[in-house]
């Protein structure tokens, strides 16, 4: 498991690794580090809740980058806590700085007032959403329509029933990427696979909404149960499983072009748009 270290507030809020632009893929990991800026010590937490998934998506910054060694492609991992501020929740959401997770309640949280909660918004939340948009659309520019693949990972049980999926996929109104990956997943044996499971993928204002949804830009966020990839290992398996199912999806036309919400879209209708929880 990845150990926690502290973030100075002048150091980058996300690490940017290079890649082949022409890869067509760029990958992001929205929760990928449990580390604090050294202000903020352990936000009053008791030894070792950090660690647990409250802090970050275990085993998640592991797998996005042996699938960006697979695919020569580049990504964008956070570098601070979920628990400082929430880079995969809309800029007005109420649950942006968590005061209760899980049933741990987050002390240094507690009085975070507006003051507070756009400071750490301008410190941390913006810089990384406003690099994940910029890299996205240069991408786009430059030619092929980048495909944006974000990656996440959850518990094996919540509120103490058993998750049954190994892997989930989750989106919105684009199914373009979802639906081939979906079947090809289940075709290599890994079903059943969730389809908005554990989550639904419907939450305006989350990463993907501002960086692919709202440009047409194709994509989709692959969730994988963290027993799994906790370790080194597992994470290079399911970098292998997810990479020879998600090859063949990306070298369909459909998954480099700009299309405003999907051939899918009209069929399905409007979605109600959901809160995830922590």
């Amino acid at each position: 498991m990845q150990a926690r270290s502290e973030l100075s507030l002048d150091v980058a809020p996300f690490e940017a690794v290079p890649g082949r632009r022409e890869a067509g893929v760029l990958f992001l990991c929205d929760h990928a580090s449990n580390a604090l800026p050294a202000a903020y010590g352990d936000l009053g937490l008791p030894a070792g809740a950090l660690e647990r998934h409250i802090g970050y998506d275990i085993g998640a910054a592991g797998l996005t980058r042996a699938l960006v060694a697979r695919f020569e492609a580049p990504a964008l991992l956070t570098r601070f806590s979920r628990l400082l501020i929430d880079p995969n929740r809309g800029a007005d959401d109420p649950t942006l700085v968590m005061k209760l997770s899980d049933g741990a309640i987050i002390p240094g949280n507690e009085k975070a007032d507006a003051q507070e909660i756009a400071r750490r918004t301008q410190l941390f939340w913006t810089p990384y959403r406003q690099a994940a948009a910029r890299l996205a659309q240069e991408m786009a520019a430059a030619e092929p329509v980048p495909a944006i693949v974000s990656l996440h990972s959850f518990t094996p049980v919540w509120r103490g029933a058993p998750r049954p999926w190994r892997v989930g996929l989750l989106w919105d109104l684009d199914a373009r990427m979802a639906q081939p990956l979906l079947e090809r997943l289940e075709a290599a044996g890994l079903g059943p696979v969730g389809d908005n499971e554990p989550y639904d993928g419907a939450l305006k204002g989350d990463t993907l909404y501002d960086v692919a949804t709202a440009h047409g830009l194709p994509h989709v966020l692959i969730e994988v149960r963290q027993d799994l990839i906790a370790t080194p290992q597992g994470q290079a398996e399911w970098a292998g499983l997810i990479a020879q199912a998600l090859a063949p999806v990306l070298a369909l036309p459909q998954c480099h072009m700009i299309d405003h919400h999907g051939s899918r879209a009209a069929a399905r209708g409007p979605r109600p748009l959901l809160r995830r929880p922590a």
